[in-house]
């Protein structure tokens, strides 16, 4: 990834009094000995009012120097750039700002960093020219696509700037993708107004489209801001709590004590399943839960409700009831066991049929 320049540590770089070193040289120049670069993407300095109110405190105190590099280091990468530099010696990399309010308040000087190093290649320096935008707390995100566009035909190709970055290609589209906008559109990002998110989306679109996708977009916003909601004032009483109606009682069930194991599995009175539930992994201890699970997981877990409501809910379920007789890791020798779990899964009407079943096989007996 490139060096990165960053100003915080050019300010109390070391100062060399032999010109023409390697070290950072710390200048105090005439406006006129200074001329920005093209390649700023910064749009955007602020009204004149605000430069005005920025270059009184320049004039006050300048606590960050701008970053230069000579003429001749400039023109080596830029040669083109000879016309519009002339014989100005110095080219700003970062600092427009502070040299444009200068020059609206008369200050007659700025503080610089001469740092040559920045013109090692284009890369470096455009990277150089960057950095002030994107440490920026208001940075426009216009101005960094334009930052990233300039690298990118600068450079050569999207590849070598992510590569510089060492970033993916995507990324680097995605940088430059709001450019695709319309200027209208652009200087709506630029504001904020038009966020980057709905920004890149409208941008996929043909820029003859862009301004319905925008006006699609405001009219969404004042339908959310226009639609009506409900406000409970201090003496409005809440809302009454829907009543839910009670469920009928379960017809009552005659159970007659079983004195003895049932050792023979009991078919007849249960209806035949489609499918077999799980194994019982563990003891069924019976204990109350507060719902009802689905078929197979109240056997398996030991945690099933074997109230009145429970087993009308487990009637009322859309699968049916397994065979009893098929659960084969239910211990079938503890008789509270084989009543409970029967009792669990069977209606009422299925317990009254097991009832009369069972009173017939005693008597058999």
């Amino acid at each position: 990834m490139g060096r990165r320049t960053s100003l915080a540590s050019l300010a109390g770089a070391k100062v060399d009094d032999v010109p023409g070193r390697s070290d950072l040289l710390l200048l105090s120049l005439p406006l006129e000995k200074l001329i920005p670069t093209r390649f700023n993407p910064r749009r955007n300095f602020g009204t004149e009012e605000q430069l005005r109110e920025f270059g009184l405190k320049l004039q006050q105190k300048q606590l960050q120097p701008a970053v230069v590099v000579s003429r001749a280091g400039y023109l080596k990468l830029w040669p083109e750039e000879a016309e519009r530099i002339g014989d100005i010696p110095y080219v700003i990399a970062n600092g427009e700002r502070r040299f444009r309010a200068s020059a609206l308040v008369g200050r007659p000087t700025l503080d610089v960093v001469h740092h040559e190093e920045v013109a090692n290649s284009r890369a470096e320096f455009l990277d150089a020219v960057l950095s002030e935008n994107n440490d920026r707390e208001d940075l426009d995100p216009i101005e960094r696509a334009l930052g990233i566009e300039t690298m990118v035909v600068e450079l050569g190709g999207a590849d070598k700037v992510a590569k510089h970055y060492g970033k993916s290609g995507p990324w680097v589209s995605n940088q430059r993708k709001l450019l695709r906008l319309t200027q209208e559109l652009q200087q709506l990002v630029s504001s904020g107004e038009l966020s980057i998110r709905i920004g890149r989306d409208i941008a996929s679109l043909p820029q003859e489209e862009q301004a319905g996708a925008w006006q699609d977009e405001l009219d969404r916003r004042a339908a959310v801001l226009a639609a009506p909601r409900p406000r409970r004032t201090k003496d409005e009483p809440a809302a009454e709590p829907v009543q839910q109606p009670a469920p009928a009682p379960a017809p009552e069930v005659v159970r007659e004590p079983v004195s003895e194991p049932v050792q023979q599995p009991v078919r007849e009175a249960v209806r035949q399943p489609d499918q077999v539930p799980a194994p019982v992994t563990g003891p069924v201890t019976g204990a109350p839960a507060p719902s009802v699970p689905e078929v197979g997981e109240e056997v398996a877990s030991g945690e099933y409700d074997l109230s009145v409501p429970a087993r009308r809910a487990a009637a009322q379920r859309p699968e049916p009831l397994p065979d009893i007789a098929t659960v084969g890791a239910i211990p079938w020798r503890n008789p509270e066991t084989v009543f409970r779990t029967i009792k669990h899964w069977m209606t009422p009407e299925d317990l009254q049929s097991l009832h009369k079943l069972m009173r017939e096989h005693l008597q058999d007996s």
